[in-house]
């Protein structure tokens, strides 16, 4: 199964900048909750941003660039071959960014969403989602920063 996990506010802002507008650490304990040792396909650009190869995880990284040399990963030219890297498992963990979420998004069947009630400056957007219904989702946490956040399931 292809899953996606993304948190977003509630314009569907994903990061600014390169970099995730918030810092919710909650959040990142969830994200390591879902994704600890499955296989996690991400684009470059998200790849420098976290800055190393996520521990116990399979690492796939997306990237035109022929020459492009990451220590720790596997490196794809399309998701189509990051999909066949990541190999025939329980589920693979798609993780961004913007780009890869909008071409893996038709071949997801769940969307874990971290859905932040607040509007944040943002250059990137996860798409909209609307063939998918909720299955789950917790009660709303408060942030340090005053704002609520929830956790959600979709699936389609």
């Amino acid at each position: 199964m292809i899953s996606l996990i993304v948190a977003h506010d509630n314009n569907r802002v994903i990061g600014h900048q390169n970099k995730m507008p918030w810092h919710l650490p909650g959040d990142l304990q969830y994200f390591k909750k879902q994704t600890l040792g499955k296989p996690v396909i991400m684009g470059r650009k998200t790849f420098e941003s976290i800055g190393k190869p996520l521990p116990e995880r399979r690492n796939i990284v997306i990237t035109r660039d022929k020459f492009y040399d990451a220590e720790g990963v596997a490196l794809a030219s399309s998701l189509e071959e990051a999909l066949k890297l990541a190999g025939n498992v329980d589920e693979i963990m798609v993780i961004g960014g913007e780009q890869i979420f909008t071409q893996a998004l038709p071949l997801a069947e769940r969307i874990y969403v971290t859905k932040i009630n607040h509007e944040f400056e943002g250059d990137t957007h996860f798409p909209t989602y609307k063939d998918f219904h909720k299955v789950s989702e917790q009660a709303p946490i408060t942030a340090d920063e005053g704002f609520t956040f929830t956790y959600a399931v979709y699936e389609k």
